[in-house]
């Protein structure tokens, strides 16, 4: 893999895995940006027929995130279904169709082994091709949903401190919202926004935010730092034309101690014990909002066990068709019924939730959710 070109990454292991281990069909299916569908990999534009991560057999492997084995489809015997996953991150699945004498269980681990070498392999390849992105959509991204999936660090990060799971919607329109993450040996740094605006308006101003963010992080700026050059930046450009709300956070990852800056609109709910509970830092001033704004940390800790849920107006604001807000009950009862689940599964199982809590009518506001379980550093 590591010496084939960037869009012949499947090719490569085809070629590979049929003169191995004598598969008679090697495909990749890559998660679309909505994570409901799988599409595979192969000669554009894409003709064949997409999957579903729920009812079909490669959407057992990749919701279970462990490989699937299926016996009988046709003469060739046995096909695996192996997640392609990076630290946390579904990508999609690969699958092996093998003959029968040739598997065995020393054959699925290395199959495992080769599927989480693809996912890596695909995330340097896609600095060089868009074959792996034009997999990833079922239908034609706005120009400003394609800024703010640019603009991700991932949909989900998984360490022995912590697990982080995101989603956006629409997944297709997106305008606003957004989320980055960071970690460190000894911080992780996590930022959740909900900008103003529609269309390229709304991406370009979270753009400009994110980037002052991280710029301020990568020169060793702490939080105040960070919040404060990114609401210069802001101010500078839009002189209180507009304004990004946001939360910033900075985790310790040996204590467990939190820093917090509290800008504007995005929500916390903590589910600790059983027990769901808002977070309510001290509320202060969106980036960008007026010149020269003076941010101050707040501390809050975590323990082992949390669930934190970070939401956008887009989530909590919605109504029912009988006008009860989400917030009010849905939202408690929709944390504690996947209190079992991955971080990585909830943003895409309470968005679903919300659907149904809305009804008929069409959403009006972008909807961001990121879901963090914290375990703690064990000495």
């Amino acid at each position: 893999m590591r010496g084939a070109a960037p869009h012949e990454l499947l090719e490569s292991v085809r070629t590979t895995l049929t003169e191995h281990f004598a598969a008679s069909a090697v495909n990749l299916l890559m998660a679309d940006y909505a994570m409901t569908i799988l599409q595979p990999v192969d000669v554009l534009p894409y003709t064949a027929q997409p999957l579903s991560v729920h009812t079909s057999a490669p959407g057992r492997a990749f919701g279970a995130q462990r490989p699937h084995v299926v016996t009988g489809e046709g003469p060739a015997g046995v096909t695996a279904y192996l997640p392609v996953s990076v630290r946390g991150d579904r990508l999609g699945v690969l699958s092996v169709t093998l003959p029968a004498d040739r598997y065995r269980p020393p054959v699925l681990d290395e199959l495992a082994e080769i599927a989480d070498i693809l996912g890596r392999e695909i995330l340097v390849a896609e600095r060089d091709t868009d074959v792996y992105l034009q997999a990833r959509r079922a239908d034609r991204l706005t120009l400003a949903a394609e800024m703010q999936w640019q603009l991700l660090p991932g949909r989900a990060c998984s360490r022995s401190e912590y697990s982080l799971g995101g989603q956006l919607e629409p997944a297709y329109a997106i305008h606003g919202d957004n989320f980055d993450w960071s970690a460190s040996a000894d911080h992780l740094t996590l930022t959740v926004t909900n900008g103003m605006g529609e269309g390229i308006e709304a991406a370009l101003l979270t753009n400009l935010a994110v980037n002052a963010l991280r710029n301020a992080r990568r020169a060793g700026l702490d939080l105040v730092g960070q919040a404060s050059l990114a609401d210069q930046a802001l101010y500078g450009h839009y002189e209180g034309a507009a304004h990004l709300s946001t939360i910033l956070l900075r985790f310790h990852l040996a204590t467990g101690q939190v820093e917090i800056i509290d800008a504007g609109s995005p929500k916390i709910w903590r589910l600790r014990a059983g027990t769901v509970e808002p977070v309510e830092p001290e509320a202060q001033l969106p980036l960008g909002m007026f010149e020269d704004t003076v941010y101050t940390v707040e501390p809050f800790d975590v323990r082992p066990g949390d669930r934190l849920l970070f939401i956008s107006d887009g989530v909590y604001d919605v109504a029912s068709p009988g006008g009860e807000r989400y917030r009010e009950r849905a939202l408690t009862r929709a944390l504690r019924d996947t209190r079992l689940l991955p971080p990585s599964h909830v943003p895409r199982t309470i968005l679903e939730e919300l659907a149904g809590h809305r009804g008929p009518s069409q959403a009006d506001d972008d909807a961001m959710i990121v879901c963090l379980d914290w375990y703690g550093r064990t000495s």
